[in-house]
C-alpha cells in the first residue's frame, strides 16, 4: 500500500494518494469515504462544486479516525471571484464539513469553467488575486493549512505569484495516460509546485486500448492500477475515485514499478501543452 508523503512548500505534508469524491452525491460520499478511510486512505479531495461537503465531512466523523490523521481538501467554486464571496464560501465549506480547518483549500478555476470550455478576452487576473488573498487571510487564520489552485495555467500561477504575499502550494490537474501535460507540469515544479492529478484513470477511457491493456497484463494489475501508478512515478498526488470498496483497495495497491522504457510509452500517448478540463472534476 502505498504510504508516501509529498512535503509542500511551506512544510505540511501531503499524501501522495487521495480519494477523489467527484460526481458522488452526499448519502454516497458518506458511506464512500467511511470506507475509503476504513481501507486505509487519509487523504479526501472534495469541493464545494461537487455539492457534496456535508457527506465527506459526515464521512470523515463516521470514521471515528481523528481529525489530524485525515488530510482534507476543498475547493471554492469556478464562480467565485471577489474576495467578500471568498471569505463567506470558505466558511460556508467548513460549516458544511464540520470542521474547524481544512489542509488544503484550493481555488477550483482561474475562471468560469464554461469559459474555461469556450475561452473569452477575459483573462480574470485581478479576481483572481481577489480571491487569493482570501485563501491567504483563511490560511493565516489557521482555517487552512495550506493554500492551492486548481486548473491553473502558467500564466494564471505567475499572476499570483507576482501580486501575492504567498505562493501556491499545489496545483491540482487533469494528469492520466490520455492527457498528461508535461509543459505544465514542468513549470509547476520550477515554481515549487505540487502537481496533484485528478481523474488518473481518465473516466473509464482507458478501456478497449490494447497498448494499455497488454500493459496492464505485462504488470499483472488492472487499468486503474496502470494508470494511478503512471501518475504517482510522474512525482504527483494521485487522486482515484470509485465507491465500490474493492476498487478502493485496488488503487492503494500500486507498488509495483513502471520500467522507464514503458513510462516513456505511456507518456507519448497523451503528450498535451494547453488546458483540457474532465466535467469540472
Amino acid at each position: 500500500m502505498i504510504t508516501k508523503k509529498y512535503l509542500l512548500n511551506n512544510g505540511i505534508q501531503i499524501p501522495a494518494l487521495g480519494f477523489g469524491t467527484w460526481k458522488m452525491d452526499d448519502d454516497t460520499a458518506r458511506r464512500a469515504v467511511r470506507e475509503a478511510i476504513e481501507v486505509g486512505y487519509r487523504h479526501i479531495d472534495t469541493a464545494r462544486l461537487y455539492g457534496n461537503e456535508v457527506g465527506v465531512g459526515l464521512g470523515i466523523k463516521d470514521s471515528h479516525i481523528a481529525r489530524s490523521e485525515i488530510f482534507l481538501t476543498t475547493k471554492i467554486t469556478d464562480q467565485v471571484k471577489t474576495y467578500e464571496d471568498a471569505l463567506k464560501a470558505i466558511d460556508e465549506s467548513l460549516n458544511n464539513l464540520q470542521v474547524e480547518y481544512v489542509d488544503l483549500l484550493l481555488i477550483h478555476s482561474p475562471r468560469p469553467f464554461d469559459e474555461m470550455f469556450h475561452p473569452t478576452d477575459k483573462t480574470y487576473n485581478e479576481e483572481n488575486i481577489e480571491v487569493w488573498k482570501a485563501l491567504e487571510e483563511a490560511y493565516y487564520e489557521g482555517k487552512a493549512k495550506a493554500i492551492g489552485v486548481s486548473n491553473f495555467m502558467v500564466e494564471d500561477l505567475d499572476n499570483i505569484i507576482n501580486h501575492c504575499t504567498i505562493k501556491p502550494m499545489a496545483n491540482q490537474l487533469l494528469c492520466n495516460i490520455t492527457h498528461y501535460p508535461k509543459q505544465l507540469m514542468g513549470e509547476c515544479k520550477k515554481r515549487g509546485i505540487l502537481v496533484q492529478a485528478y481523474s488518473p484513470n481518465a473516466t473509464g477511457k482507458l478501456k478497449g486500448n490494447k497498448v494499455l491493456e497488454d500493459m496492464a497484463k505485462k504488470y499483472n494489475c488492472t487499468l486503474p492500477q496502470l494508470a494511478n501508478r503512471f501518475d504517482y512515478q510522474l512525482d504527483t498526488v494521485v487522486l482515484p475515485k470509485t465507491t465500490h470498496r474493492e476498487y478502493m483497495i485496488q488503487n492503494l495497491n500500486i507498488d509495483f514499478e513502471i520500467s522507464d522504457k514503458d513510462m516513456e510509452k505511456l507518456k507519448s500517448i497523451g503528450q498535451y501543452t494547453g488546458w483540457k478540463g474532465a466535467d469540472s472534476e
